[in-house]
């Protein structure tokens, strides 16, 4: 079966009454949405994961209802899921089923693709991997072209490649991302471009320099640098920042400088509190970058006081957020220097009660 939630026939609606539950928060604030985008109905989820029910010779994907947790559902079609990942579903379980090496005790697959159609497939087991195991997926990775990871406690067995290669197409130009198997990427590629659009429109005809938090892999990062002076970007995840800088480097983009390091530790080095070692690769003091937008998307807990004390000290403010409730306290806050001159939604997560959104801030004079 399809996962109940997802009813392509009524995406609009559905869409509707999500947007109408949200304006409530934002119009208390006095805000409501310039635009909202939506996503095509099916086929636009590059991520996907499922446990494997074993029963007997039959080897299945399957879901669980949160209100049934004990039961699980078997998933025969996944039409939300990106089209290469759509027609591996059914060749990668049959070929599992038929190899009792790759079958064995395995727990869960784990797929990641991309708009450009690559894909990488990460297999999850409840014993460890030996040489049987590494030849078979080997042959798998041949037979279907894919990347193969599997994993077990304590242990990572990667065949070919640990990544995919993605590129967007935004404004006509093409950017090249290298999405590692353990980083954070945006689930839904079509989406991302706009998003990123969104985010060029703000910051096109700045003045001075960027900061950016949370810039995960460099995917708002590489595309905005052209329209600052210099950019200083930081992540704490070392196996993002790693592709961060890889891409930097495959998209011939020369002024921007990533640090790994957490927003409340960039929150203390831009408060002169203590110096970090982390940055001092950059190529000038800190304090001689003329830093006046900030772009920060946070996880769902959305920033902490501190980070918002530094946002406030910022003459523009480019917030991106995946949960409504965290952006419109964080909003509130910032409200007492700041003025929001664009809200936006994204539907980031069809057929959830999840917005993404994008917020434009202005400090007042």
């Amino acid at each position: 079966m399809t996962i109940p939630s997802a009813r392509p026939a009524h995406y609009d609606e559905l869409l509707e009454k999500k947007v109408r539950d949200l304006l409530p928060g934002f119009a208390a604030l006095g805000l409501a949405p310039s635009k909202v985008h939506s996503s095509p109905p099916t086929g636009f989820r590059l991520r996907a994961e499922f446990r494997m029910w074993h029963e007997g010779d039959a080897l299945d994907y399957v879901m669980f209802n949160p209100e049934d947790p004990k039961q699980p559902i078997a998933i025969t079609h996944f039409d939300i899921a990106a089209e290469p990942i759509q027609r591996l579903m059914p060749i990668l379980k049959e070929t599992l089923a038929a190899t009792p090496a790759l079958r064995r005790k395995l727990f869960q697959v784990e797929f990641l693709s991309t708009l450009s159609g690559d894909m990488l497939v990460s297999l999850i087991y409840h014993r460890k991997l030996d040489e049987q195991w590494h030849s078979a997926a080997e042959a798998l990775s041949q037979q279907l072209n894919v990347a193969i990871v599997g994993r077990s406690r304590g242990q990572k067995c990667v065949i070919d490649r640990d990544w995919v290669d993605e590129c967007l197409h935004i404004k006509d130009q093409p950017w090249h991302y290298r999405q590692p198997e353990q980083a954070f990427t945006q689930p839904n590629g079509y989406i991302n471009q706009r998003m990123i659009e969104w985010a060029i429109g703000h910051a096109a005809g700045s003045s001075g320099d960027l900061l950016e938090l949370y810039c995960g892999i460099g995917n708002f990062t590489l595309p905005l640098a052209a329209h600052f002076e210099r950019v200083i970007a930081t992540e704490l995840s070392k196996v993002a920042t790693r592709a961060a800088e890889h891409n930097r480097v495959r998209n011939n983009v020369d002024n921007v400088e990533f640090a790994r390091m957490s927003a409340e530790d960039m929150s203390d080095a831009m408060a002169g509190i203590r110096p970090f070692r982390r940055l001092a690769h950059l190529q000038q003091p800190l304090k001689d970058y003329r830093l006046d937008t900030l772009l920060v998307d946070p996880p769902r807990a959305g920033l902490d006081a501190m980070t918002l004390q530094l946002a406030q000290g910022f003459q523009r403010v480019i917030y991106i957020s995946c949960n409504p409730t965290t952006l419109q306290a964080n909003l509130k806050h910032l409200s007492e220097t700041h003025r929001v001159t664009d809200l936006v939604f994204f539907d980031q997560f069809p057929y959830t009660h999840h917005m993404e959104c994008g917020a434009m801030l202005v400090r007042k004079p």
